[in-house]
């Protein structure tokens, strides 16, 4: 099972989004997502999520919140964990990044935005005081068939 992480950098009531549109072949072709990627050998969930902000974004975070994790299971697609983190702290300037495009995007303008079903869900859960969660989503090409959290089904 393929190991990702995905972290959503917070500014005041903002996110910084990556609009996917310079990748071929992409599985997130011209969506909206946070910024993240594959683990590599020997990485951590911390290691990986800090490794690919900077690889993305050229920040350097300081500051994080492990928020969760989500199991993908795909008709298509490798079945995967993803690590979701929010980082509200960090130094360095923005890079042009050669996924896509980062944009600052209020919260509020999220869900306008072209996702995959499933985030929307823990865009939410994020935002939320909560404790760690475990959120697994079930797809059929771009369907989403079934969203199960902390064992119990939404």
């Amino acid at each position: 099972m393929k190991q990702t992480t995905l972290c959503y950098l917070e500014r005041g009531n903002q996110y910084l989004m990556l609009h996917r549109t310079k990748k071929v072949n992409d599985i997130n072709h011209d969506k909206w997502i946070g910024v993240g990627g594959k683990f590599e050998e020997g990485e951590s969930p911390d290691d990986c999520m800090r490794r690919e902000v900077w690889e993305e974004t050229g920040f350097t975070v300081t500051k994080w919140r492990y928020c969760g994790i989500v199991t993908f299971i795909h008709n298509i697609y490798e079945d995967e964990h993803m690590h979701i983190f929010v980082c509200t702290d960090w130094t360095g300037e923005q890079i042009v990044c050669n996924e896509g495009d980062l944009e600052w995007i209020d919260k509020s303008h999220l869900l306008e935005l072209p996702t995959w079903e499933g985030d929307r869900i823990f865009l939410k859960l994020i935002a939320e005081p909560r404790p760690f969660f475990s959120l697994k989503l079930t797809y059929e090409y771009d369907k989403l068939k079934e969203a199960v959290l902390d064992g119990k089904r939404l």
